[in-house]
C-alpha cells in the first residue's frame, strides 16, 4: 500500500502553538482529536481539544503534475503526547484516486503507457477537464440519477474521469483498477478497511442511497452499463466498494472505520490503534466547521420556536467555503431539488438529512487572474510590498483613498458604471453551463492604479451578485436561507465581506478560525469516532458541532438605503448580461450552423 501523502506532524513544518499564554497552557492527560485537510495545493493538519479550541497547526504544500493544459494530477510541533490523541479524520477534496485491487497499490493514471510511469501519480485531481466528451455521454443519457446532481453531472465529478481512463487505458491495466474518492483513499490508507463514506460515493460517484426513489443497490446497475461501464457491476460493485451490507459498508461523516493501523501510525509519528472517522470532501468539512457557531441571530435568521443551538437552525444557514472557487452547502430535513444546484444528497453529512451543494468555478482564481492580467499588476504588487502587505490589502486601502480622492459615498460609488460579468471559468450554479464566459460593459483604455482598483472592485461585485443569484434560486426552490456562514481566506476581505451581506441582504458570519475552518471541522469528526461505544455507536454529530464550534464575527448589511438601491441595479445588470450571453450564443449559434466544419 502506498504512503500517506504527508510527513510526520514533527517534520520540517512543525505544528505551532495557539497561544503562548501561560492561562491557556494545556494539560497533558486532555484528550485531542486531529484533523487533516488535503486541498488542491496543500495539506493541512490541526489538533483541538475536547472543548474544540485548536492547540496547534501544520501545512506541508502539495505537488501539482500538469503534463497538459487543463490536465492536472496530483503528487502525493506542537508538544503534544501523542497517547492522548484519540481520533482522526480526513477530510479532501473530491479528486479520484485509483489502486489495483490485487496488490492495493497506487495505479498510475499517467498515459499514454499508463503501467510505466510510475505508481506515485495516481490522483486525477477535481479540475481536471479531461472527460469533456466522457461528461457529454453521461448527460446525454438523462438517467433519473441525475436529477440528484442539479440535472447534469459535473465534469469535476469521478464517474466521468473514470469512463476516460477506461477508454484511453489499455484493458488489461484497467481490469486491475479499483477506484476511491481521495477522502476515502486515505482512510483506506490510515486503516486498510474498504469502507466508503456516503460523502464521497452519493456527492460524486452517482451513488443514489437505498430506499431513495427505489434504489436498490446503491450504486445504479443501468446507469453503469448504459455508458459503458458494465465493468464496474461485476462482483456487486466490487471496484467502487460493494453493496452495503453485502460486500462493502458505508458510513456518514465521522462514524468509526477502523483504527490507525502500524504502516500508517508509523508515517504520521503517532501511536497506532487511534480511532478514525469516515471522511468528507472538504467543503462539507467547512460546513462542519462552521454552521454550528455560537452566534446572534436575529428573529429574521432563527427558528424561534426551537432552542438556538437546535440542529434545525442549520436550516437557514448557508455555508460558503470559500477559495479557489467557492462551494454553497445547506441542509435541509427533505429534499430539495434546484437546477443547476447539486444534490440533495442524503446521508452525507448526518443520517436522513440532506445537503444541496451550490458553487461558483472561481472566486479566488477570479480575484488572482483579474489583478495580475491587469497592466498594473507589477505596480501594484511593488507597492503592496513596500508597505509589507498582500495586493489585496494594498488594493482595498487604495479604493479607500480613492473614496476620499473623489469625495465619493462608497467604495461601490466609484464602480457605479462598470459593469463586470466574471464567469470565466464557466458556471457551476446556477446555470451549470460550463462554456460561459465573462463579459464587461463600461470597459476604458484605463491602465492605472485606479483602473486596477475598479476592475478588483468590480470582481468582488460580481462574487457577491452571483451569490445573491444562487441563494434566491435555492430559496424559490423551497430552501430559506437567511445567514451566510463563511469560511477560508477571502474572510479577511472587508469590502467582499461587507459586499456580500449587503448585496444578499443578510449576516455574513466570520468564524474564529478563519484559515482553519476547514480542517477543524475533520477534526470534530475524528471526536466523532473517537466516541464510539463497544458496538461503534458514536455521537451524535450535531452535538459535537454545537460543543466544539466557536464564536464568530457577524457582518451586517449596510443600512444605506441608496447603496442598497445601487447593487439592486446592478444586479438587475448582472442577470441581463448572464441570461442575454446565452441568447446571443444561441443566435450566433443557429446563423452559423449550415458551415460546414472544417
Amino acid at each position: 500500500m502506498a504512503s500517506i501523502p504527508f510527513r510526520q506532524l514533527s517534520g520540517q513544518q512543525p505544528l505551532r502553538q495557539a497561544s503562548t499564554d501561560e492561562r491557556n497552557a494545556m494539560n497533558i492527560q486532555t484528550d485531542h482529536y486531529i484533523g487533516i485537510d488535503v486541498g488542491t495545493g496543500s495539506a493541512r493538519a490541526c489538533i483541538i481539544d475536547g472543548k474544540g479550541d485548536i492547540v496547534g497547526l501544520a501545512s506541508e504544500n502539495i505537488g501539482l503534475w500538469q503534463p497538459q493544459h487543463g490536465y492536472y494530477r496530483a503528487l502525493t510541533q506542537h508538544t503534544i503526547d501523542p497517547s492522548t490523541i484519540r481520533g482522526l479524520a480526513f477530510d479532501a477534496t473530491c479528486s479520484l484516486a485509483v489502486f489495483t485491487h490485487d496488490t492495493d497499490e497506487p495505479m498510475s493514471v499517467t498515459g499514454p503507457d499508463f503501467d510505466k510511469s510510475g505508481n506515485d501519480h495516481n490522483i486525477v485531481l477535481w479540475l481536471d477537464h479531461r472527460p469533456e466528451e466522457e461528461t457529454k455521454k453521461i448527460n446525454a443519457t438523462k438517467h433519473n440519477l441525475l436529477r440528484y446532481v442539479g440535472g447534469t453531472m459535473s465534469i469535476e465529478m469521478e464517474i466521468p474521469k473514470v469512463l476516460w481512463l477506461k477508454k484511453n487505458m489499455p484493458k488489461e491495466v484497467f481490469d486491475r483498477c479499483k477506484f476511491y474518492d481521495l477522502a476515502d483513499a486515505l482512510t483506506h490508507m490510515a486503516t486498510g478497511n474498504e469502507k466508503r463514506s456516503f460523502c464521497s460515493v452519493v456527492c460524486k460517484q452517482g451513488y443514489v442511497p437505498v430506499g431513495v426513489d427505489g434504489s436498490v443497490k446503491g450504486w445504479q446497475e443501468d446507469f453503469l452499463k448504459e455508458i459503458g461501464l458494465e465493468d464496474l457491476c461485476e462482483d456487486n460493485f466490487k471496484r467502487m466498494g460493494g453493496v452495503n451490507g453485502v460486500n462493502g459498508e458505508y458510513l456518514s461523516a465521522g462514524e468509526l472505520v477502523g483504527t490507525l493501523s502500524e504502516k500508517a501510525a508509523q508515517q504520521l509519528g503517532l501511536p497506532a490503534g487511534i480511532a478514525v472517522g469516515s471522511g468528507v470532501i472538504d467543503a462539507y468539512a467547512g460546513w462542519i466547521g462552521t454552521v454550528g457557531a455560537k452566534v446572534t441571530l436575529g428573529s429574521d435568521q432563527i427558528d424561534t420556536e426551537t432552542a438556538s443551538n437546535d440542529r434545525s437552525q442549520a436550516f437557514s444557514r448557508l455555508a460558503a467555503v470559500a477559495g479557489t472557487s467557492t462551494c454553497h452547502l445547506v441542509m435541509s430535513p427533505e429534499p430539495v431539488f434546484v437546477p443547476g444546484v447539486w444534490g440533495p444528497y442524503r446521508d452525507s453529512i448526518i443520517p436522513n438529512y440532506w445537503l444541496a451543494e451550490g458553487g461558483q468555478s472561481a472566486t479566488g482564481e477570479l480575484l488572482k487572474h483579474v489583478i495580475e492580467t491587469h497592466p498594473a499588476f507589477n505596480q501594484a504588487t511593488s507597492l503592496a510590498e513596500s508597505y509589507n502587505i498582500n495586493v489585496y490589502d494594498y488594493l482595498n486601502e487604495h479604493l479607500r483613498d480613492m473614496v476620499k480622492t473623489e469625495s465619493a459615498p462608497s467604495v461601490s460609488y466609484l464602480g457605479r458604471h462598470f459593469f463586470f460579468y466574471g464567469d470565466l471559468f464557466g458556471n457551476r450554479s446556477p446555470i451549470a453551463d460550463p462554456s460561459m464566459s465573462g463579459s464587461v460593459i463600461g470597459l476604458s483604455s484605463d491602465k492605472s492604479l485606479d483602473g486596477l482598483a475598479r476592475y478588483y472592485y468590480a470582481t468582488m461585485e460580481f462574487i457577491a451578485l452571483q451569490t445573491r443569484q444562487i441563494i434566491e434560486t435555492m430559496n424559490e426552490s423551497g430552501h430559506r436561507i437567511s445567514s451566510i456562514f463563511m469560511s477560508g481566506s477571502q474572510c479577511q476581505n472587508d469590502i467582499l465581506m461587507h459586499l456580500m451581506a449587503t448585496a444578499c441582504g443578510m449576516p455574513v458570519l466570520i468564524p474564529r478560525y478563519v484559515h482553519a475552518a476547514v480542517c477543524h471541522g475533520a477534526a470534530m469528526l475524528g471526536a466523532k469516532a473517537a466516541s464510539a461505544d463497544k458496538d461503534g455507536k458514536t455521537e451524535d454529530l450535531w452535538s459535537i458541532m454545537d460543543r466544539m464550534s466557536k464564536p464568530g464575527k457577524a457582518v451586517e448589511p449596510d443600512k444605506d438605503e441608496i447603496l442598497k438601491k445601487l447593487l439592486d441595479v446592478k444586479y438587475k445588470v448582472f442577470l441581463e448580461q448572464c441570461h442575454s450571453q446565452r441568447a446571443y450564443r444561441k443566435e450566433v449559434d443557429e446563423a452559423v450552423s449550415k458551415w460546414a466544419k472544417k
